[in-house]
Protein backbone atom coordinates (compact mmCIF):
# COMPACT_ATOMS: atom_id res chain seq x y z
CA UNK A 1 0.00 0.00 0.00
CA UNK A 2 1.17 3.39 -1.03
CA UNK A 3 1.29 6.36 1.71
CA UNK A 4 -0.07 9.00 0.42
CA UNK A 5 1.66 12.14 1.83
CA UNK A 6 -0.64 14.74 4.34
CA UNK A 7 -0.37 18.44 3.21
CA UNK A 8 -1.64 20.74 5.92
CA UNK A 9 -3.61 23.69 3.39
CA UNK A 10 -3.23 25.78 6.80
CA UNK A 11 0.73 25.71 6.69
CA UNK A 12 -0.10 27.71 3.57
CA UNK A 13 0.65 31.37 5.29
CA UNK A 14 3.01 32.41 3.03
CA UNK A 15 1.54 35.19 0.57
CA UNK A 16 4.02 35.11 -2.69
CA UNK A 17 3.44 35.98 -6.36
CA UNK A 18 4.32 34.02 -9.03
CA UNK A 19 6.21 36.01 -12.03
CA UNK A 20 6.28 34.52 -15.37
CA UNK A 21 9.34 35.35 -17.77
CA UNK A 22 9.01 37.67 -20.62
CA UNK A 23 11.55 37.67 -23.53
CA UNK A 24 11.66 40.35 -25.56
CA UNK A 25 14.11 40.86 -28.63
CA UNK A 26 17.18 43.27 -27.53
CA UNK A 27 18.28 44.60 -30.99
CA UNK A 28 21.49 42.33 -31.42
CA UNK A 29 20.37 38.92 -32.05
CA UNK A 30 19.68 37.86 -28.18
CA UNK A 31 16.87 38.76 -25.98
CA UNK A 32 16.06 40.79 -22.54
CA UNK A 33 14.32 38.45 -20.00
CA UNK A 34 11.42 40.14 -17.30
CA UNK A 35 9.11 38.84 -15.00
CA UNK A 36 5.33 39.96 -14.81
CA UNK A 37 3.11 38.73 -12.12
CA UNK A 38 1.02 35.90 -13.00
CA UNK A 39 -1.45 35.62 -9.58
CA UNK A 40 -1.29 35.33 -5.64
CA UNK A 41 -1.00 32.28 -4.59
CA UNK A 42 -0.72 30.96 -0.61
CA UNK A 43 1.96 28.79 0.11
CA UNK A 44 4.67 27.48 2.40
CA UNK A 45 8.14 27.83 2.56
CA UNK A 46 10.53 25.30 3.77
CA UNK A 47 14.18 26.04 3.81
CA UNK A 48 16.53 22.93 2.84
CA UNK A 49 19.86 24.15 2.58
CA UNK A 50 22.06 26.95 2.30
CA UNK A 51 25.55 27.56 1.14
CA UNK A 52 28.35 30.46 1.21
CA UNK A 53 30.86 30.85 -1.56
CA UNK A 54 33.41 33.51 -2.26
CA UNK A 55 33.11 35.05 -5.81
CA UNK A 56 35.99 37.19 -6.62
CA UNK A 57 36.27 38.42 -3.12
CA UNK A 58 33.02 38.85 -2.33
CA UNK A 59 31.07 35.94 -0.26
CA UNK A 60 27.56 34.94 -1.21
CA UNK A 61 24.99 33.27 -0.08
CA UNK A 62 22.16 30.87 -1.66
CA UNK A 63 19.79 29.25 -0.11
CA UNK A 64 17.57 26.53 -1.33
CA UNK A 65 13.43 26.15 -0.50
CA UNK A 66 11.26 23.68 -1.04
CA UNK A 67 7.73 25.79 -1.88
CA UNK A 68 4.47 23.82 -1.41
CA UNK A 69 1.30 25.07 -2.81
CA UNK A 70 -2.10 23.98 -4.33
CA UNK A 71 -2.05 22.78 -7.99
CA UNK A 72 -2.02 24.77 -10.82
CA UNK A 73 -2.01 23.94 -14.47
CA UNK A 74 0.39 26.62 -15.51
CA UNK A 75 3.01 25.90 -12.79
CA UNK A 76 6.58 25.84 -15.26
CA UNK A 77 10.04 25.85 -14.42
CA UNK A 78 11.72 29.22 -15.04
CA UNK A 79 9.42 30.95 -12.94
CA UNK A 80 9.73 32.54 -10.31
CA UNK A 81 8.28 33.55 -6.94
CA UNK A 82 7.92 37.04 -5.27
CA UNK A 83 7.84 37.19 -1.16
CA UNK A 84 8.28 41.31 -0.78
CA UNK A 85 11.96 42.10 -1.62
CA UNK A 86 12.94 38.40 -1.73
CA UNK A 87 13.08 35.72 -5.12
CA UNK A 88 12.76 32.49 -5.59
CA UNK A 89 13.51 31.17 -9.06
CA UNK A 90 11.81 27.91 -9.80
CA UNK A 91 13.87 24.53 -10.98
CA UNK A 92 11.64 21.96 -10.64
CA UNK A 93 8.12 21.33 -10.26
CA UNK A 94 6.45 18.10 -9.27
CA UNK A 95 3.11 16.23 -8.02
CA UNK A 96 4.35 14.54 -4.32
CA UNK A 97 1.74 12.14 -4.02
CA UNK A 98 0.45 12.17 -7.76
CA UNK A 99 -3.29 13.09 -6.28
CA UNK A 100 -3.33 16.26 -8.48
CA UNK A 101 -4.12 18.38 -5.48
CA UNK A 102 -0.60 20.17 -4.57
CA UNK A 103 2.72 20.79 -5.91
CA UNK A 104 6.44 21.09 -4.60
CA UNK A 105 8.40 23.68 -6.35
CA UNK A 106 12.39 23.44 -5.65
CA UNK A 107 13.44 26.63 -5.40
CA UNK A 108 16.85 28.53 -5.13
CA UNK A 109 17.29 32.17 -3.45
CA UNK A 110 20.00 34.12 -4.10
CA UNK A 111 21.45 36.62 -1.14
CA UNK A 112 23.51 39.06 -1.63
Amino acid sequence: MRRRRVHDPGAFAARLVLERPVETPDGQGGVMRTFEPLAAVWARIEPVTALARETAGSQRMTVTHRIHLRARDDLRAAMRFRKGGRLFSIHTVFDPDESGRYRVCDCEEEKP
